[in-house]
């Protein structure tokens, strides 16, 4: 069977049980998968969002002090569950974490320096670059759109629209042709029996 390679962007909100959901993932990996995890920013982001609109830091800065947010919540994600860090991600048989100043501060063309651009890009732009589909796991079930969850839409249909994923993973989806799947992670357990249904039935929302 070969092997089922999946860019996995982790968000902050499930920071109390991410490192259960990194545990479980090792389960995944002895039955072919390989997930390179991208982490979001959580409240370490949440303090740099909180300065610039202070107006204390630049768009600029703001960029790059959210980037070592998702950096320091990368290391939470690897201690003590065995998950490797890695700076050159590459689809392989395993769980690695990316840490994204270091993978960044390379090349980062593709990615505004702006709010529109946040870790759901950063993730994006990482599966793009490395030809996978991606699975944003948070703490909803999916898009919902007047009060609707929607199981399949286009990056294009949401443009504009206010909903779990940031407009520059839209554009950067709508641009590669690498799918997004959106899963709800807050019980792990059930999350590892979704993704093992993957690609074939979607228990959140695909966008692509």
């Amino acid at each position: 069977m070969p092997m089922r390679f999946y860019v996995v962007k982790i968000g902050g909100s499930l920071i109390g049980c991410a490192k259960d959901i990194v545990r479980r993932l090792f389960l995944l990996s002895e039955n072919g998968y390989g997930f390179l995890l991208v982490p979001g920013g959580g409240p370490m982001a949440d303090l740099v969002r909180s300065l610039y609109k202070s107006g204390l830091v630049s768009d600029e800065a703001a960029h790059w002090m959210a980037v070592l947010a998702m950096e320091e919540y990368a290391y939470l994600l690897a201690d003590g569950t065995g998950a490797e860090l890695v700076d050159d991600p590459c689809p392989s048989q395993d769980i690695r974490i990316l840490r994204p100043y270091r993978y960044l501060l390379k090349n980062d063309s593709g990615l505004e320096h702006s709010w529109d651009y946040t870790s759901d890009a950063i993730a994006a732009l990482v599966a793009c670059r490395l030809g996978s589909d991606m699975i944003k796991v948070t703490d909803v079930d999916g898009v919902m759109i007047s009060g609707r969850l929607v199981s399949e839409i286009r990056a294009s249909e949401l443009m504009g629209l206010r909903s779990c994923i940031d407009q520059g993973s839209l554009r950067i989806i709508g641009s590669c042709g690498s799918r997004c799947f959106v899963l709800n992670g807050s019980i792990p357990e059930r999350l590892i029996a979704m993704m093992e249904e993957l690609p074939e039935r979607c228990h959140g929302t695909v966008i692509w």
